[in-house]
């Protein structure tokens, strides 16, 4: 998936990191650090160098509790030295939820508008729809100054995922194109540190939207209570903050946006692929009449445990059941059919060698070609590796023409692009084979 942002386009199939510098002097963390244009100016520098790809300036405490700012005295802290930093050719994003601040900004450079308020003002959007800038939605319950006074949820992942689908829609329909938004859940943002752990570990909900998705976890208060620490030491706090970015690249964040650079890039070395299988039955070996389909799904689920049994491997998300046509040799019963998505460190084919393990502990037997089978593990793609060769080629080679995969496979990563750049969805509806339908 490609992120748009003004002149600069980015490629979210491997995490970016956006660095952080607050001109300002109340940041929780870092305030009054970098709060002279030469200071704010170097360190952006730095952390450019150890790895951030976007540098986001801001000029106004969003901290809980925090006073707010006004856009004449914000645009003085960061003006100059976003532009500073927009001259040496860096991806400069603006932090602010003031409009007039944002529209100076892109004059001055900037090439990303980071609203924590959500684009809610309809000035900010109109700033945002005359640019070409990328957009960052954030969730934020109420305001800073009294955000974390009691906040309250049926269910936050729900809640917050809409907001988000809500906002982002609100974009589009203004004329701002899909490929410029991103999303951000907005952690610690009128969330207690529960609810945000609760968002933070269902990410897949906000990955389905079909959007980039940022995490800012950096040094906030739900990194302390989630890896117990008592939040005075500011480098533990840094390291459990490189330990959260990771998690939730593997859950698919696909911006990490972070006060320690360095720290985080480290930790993201140790991301391990994005793996798709395809599952599928359509021979139930023990089924009453009329419960076929569920005896399907059942050994579906069967091979699903199996998977969380494997060494250095982590089920991230699994789509749908569905019911299709048997495509290539017609001559059988209906499918049942799934996607998986894994983070893995197993290579191809020894995580291949794996899969035929449980297709055979499940009553796989290899007679017809694409003929009945008791079980299907397919793996699909695996991310940044193509190759072909007797024993195996990927991406698979007729993913794109299988309704049975290109719908389950959608529905958790809409847009995804194969291995080889090939887009899942590159085979129009009609012209695809084994047609699907969700159960």
């Amino acid at each position: 998936m490609i992120w748009h942002c003004g002149r600069f386009d980015f490629d979210t199939s491997t995490p970016l990191i956006m660095g952080i510098v607050n001109v300002t002097p109340d940041s929780f963390s870092d305030g009054g650090e970098y709060f002279d244009t030469e200071t704010a100016v170097a360190h952006g520098l730095e952390l450019a160098a150890q790895g951030a790809a976007i540098i986001d300036v801001g000029g106004e405490s969003t901290r809980p509790g925090s006073d707010p700012v006004d856009p004449e005295t914000e645009w003085e802290r960061i003006g100059s030295v976003i532009a500073a930093l927009a001259e040496r050719e860096l991806c400069v994003s603006v932090d602010t939820r003031h409009a007039e601040v944002a529209a100076r900004a892109l004059e001055a450079g900037a090439s990303i508008i980071n609203d924590v308020s959500g684009f809610r003002d309809p000035a900010m959007v109109a700033v945002a729809q005359r640019s070409g800038c990328g957009c960052v939605v954030m969730h934020m319950a109420g305001e800073p100054k009294t955000m974390q006074e009691n906040p309250t949820y049926v269910d936050v992942v729900v809640e917050v995922r809409d907001y988000l689908r809500d906002r982002a829609a609100a974009l589009e329909a203004a004329g701002i194109d899909h490929s410029r938004i991103c999303i951000d859940p907005g952690p610690g943002f009128g969330k207690t540190p529960k609810q945000t752990i609760e968002l933070m570990r269902n990410l897949h909900e906000l990955v389905h939207l079909g959007y980039p998705v940022m995490v800012a976890a950096s040094r906030k208060s739900y990194v302390s209570a989630a890896y117990k620490l008592d939040g005075a030491d500011m480098h533990e706090r840094d390291v459990a903050s490189a330990a959260e970015a990771l998690l939730a690249c593997e859950l698919g964040a696909s911006v990490v946006r972070t006060h320690n650079v360095e720290m985080t890039a480290a930790a993201l070395k140790d991301l391990r692929p994005a793996v798709l299988l395809g599952l599928g039955s359509n021979v139930a070996l023990v089924a009453e009449p009329g419960e076929e389909t569920e005896a399907k799904i059942a050994q579906i689920n069967l091979a699903v445990g199996s998977l969380c049994s494997l060494p250095d491997t982590q089920i991230v998300d699994m789509a749908s059941f569905y019911e299709s046509e048997p495509a290539y040799y017609t001559d059988q019963d209906a499918f049942v059919n799934t996607v998986v998505l894994l983070r893995t460190g197993l290579p191809p084919k020894e995580l291949l060698g794996h899969l035929h393990g449980i297709e055979n502990s499940l009553g796989r037997v290899r007679t017809v070609e694409n003929g009945p089978r008791t079980l299907d593990l397919d793996i699909l793609d695996y991310q940044m590796y193509v190759a072909s060769d007797d024993e195996l080629t990927l991406p698979h080679p007729r993913v794109a023409e299988r309704d049975f995969v290109v719908k389950p496979l959608l529905e958790i990563l809409p847009g995804w692009e194969l291995a080889d750049g090939t887009p899942v969805n590159s085979v129009p509806e009609d012209a695809r084979v084994g047609k699907a339908r969700r159960l």
